[in-house]
């Protein structure tokens, strides 16, 4: 089988070398991948989504896997509807989930799934009378994609209306910003769920747990995630009971709307007393698949099949009882200014028993060059997260490049 995966990050690392592994791949592309992809697949540069169709077309492509938001949300599954190219992700109407947070809202209304206390406002004006029910902190969302950067959490009234006027009167987000949803800020510990889609029926992968903020002790900015471990130490047998009920919930809404795709669910969960939904994402979450994709056993291309049959259900998924550590070296300045170009050395110095995924790399010549704010995932097995954690910091220390910066205190407590 010929399989092109799509997407760059640590995300499409990660799922190359799963599918790498399986015996039904004979021939794997990524685009535009990046230099830890170039281990397992060919590197090919496609811009848009008429350029990946036309390849596939040409090249004889059976399977095309979607890593990213932004070509799912802007139709690739659609495009390839008439096909007889399968395609594993959402179409753009499924897509929504991810792509509108007012619509995603609307849906777990609508279908009993618990979530927040929320309100969509479409100005300025409507936003200051809407904010008055609610307390602080306060959740402000802008509605769209926006790169991953427009949810923000507002302490006071004066952070609320600023935030306001750069979305509504600088539209720092462009249209994207123009909706926005305020929601009530939940406690509690959050824990992150991905799930195969398989014909609008949702069959859970193993729980994880990521680290939004770019400082220890979740101090900073909010990034798309600097480090993670699974599986979450919330998910008890009771636990698990409560969210399998969601999960139905979800999954009836799913074919009710005909949002029945094959493809990922991730769900984003806050667990206090009772497990609440704080987003969905239509694909792999990054950098939850550097964490959970290395713990599962089956074959990840054969799962992929039976969930566009169909077919796939809970049990034709297997999972190892290590747990799985990831912390990722971010350039310096990350999530706002930072530099490119920095070379690394010394990944090929780590012990046997870690595994380096690559986020955003470019090969120089004979040189490995950053390429982003996220850079590398160190990632470790091990049967305790304290001993998971000596392992990959220790082999932190053998990675070198002029603007690293990571978190001290993934995994721990």
């Amino acid at each position: 089988m010929k399989v092109l995966v799509v997407g760059n990050g640590g995300r499409e690392d990660a799922i190359c070398k799963k599918i790498s592994e399986s015996s039904k791949c004979t021939e794997l592309f990524c685009s535009k991948g990046n230099a830890g992809t170039l281990r397992y697949a060919k590197n090919i540069v496609l811009n848009s989504n008429e350029e990946i169709f036309e390849f596939s077309k040409n090249n004889n492509i059976d399977l095309v896997v979607v890593g990213p938001e932004a070509p799912l949300c802007e139709g690739i599954v659609d495009l390839f509807s008439e096909s007889n190219i399968k395609v594993f992700g959402a179409n753009k109407k499924s897509a929504r989930l991810e792509g509108s947070k007012n619509f995603a809202k609307e849906f777990m209304k609508k279908y009993d799934v618990p979530t927040a206390k929320y309100e969509t406002i479409k100005s300025k004006e409507e936003g200051i009378k809407a904010i008055e029910s609610f307390s602080y902190p306060i959740v402000i969302k802008a509605d769209g994609l926006c790169a991953g950067k427009g949810v923000r959490i507002c302490n006071s009234k004066e952070e609320v209306l600023e935030y306001f006027t750069e979305l509504f009167e600088d539209k720092i987000f462009g249209q994207e910003g123009t909706t926005v949803v305020i929601e009530e800020f939940l406690k509690g510990k959050e824990a992150s769920l991905l799930c195969f889609v398989s014909k609008g029926n949702l069959i859970p992968m193993e729980s994880a747990r990521d680290y939004k903020r770019i400082f220890d002790n979740d101090e900073g900015e909010n990034t798309g995630g600097v480090g993670c471990y699974s599986p979450s130490e919330l998910f008890n047998d009771e636990l698990k009971l409560k969210i399998e009920k969601t999960l139905e919930k979800i999954s009836e809404g799913l074919k009710k709307e005909k949002l029945d795709y094959s493809g990922i669910l991730f769900i984003g969960f806050m667990i206090d007393e009772e497990p609440k939904v704080l987003e969905f994402n239509v694909r792999f979450g990054d950098p939850e698949t550097e964490v959970v994709l290395p713990r599962m056993k089956s074959d990840l291309l054969l799962a992929i099949e039976k969930s566009l049959d169909g077919t796939l259900k809970k049990e034709d998924l297997k999972w190892k009882s290590e747990k799985c550590l990831t912390v990722i070296l971010t350039s310096r300045g990350y999530p706002k200014n930072y530099e490119k170009g920095k070379e690394i050395i010394g990944i090929d110095s780590v012990d046997e028993d870690i595994y380096v995924y690559h986020n955003n790399t470019k090969v120089n010549g004979s040189k490995i060059l950053t390429d982003g704010g996220r850079v590398l995932s160190v990632t470790g097995f091990g049967n305790t997260y304290d001993e998971i954690r000596e392992k990959v910091y220790k082999n932190i220390e053998k990675i070198i490049f002029e603007t690293k910066q990571y978190r001290k205190d993934i995994g721990k407590n």
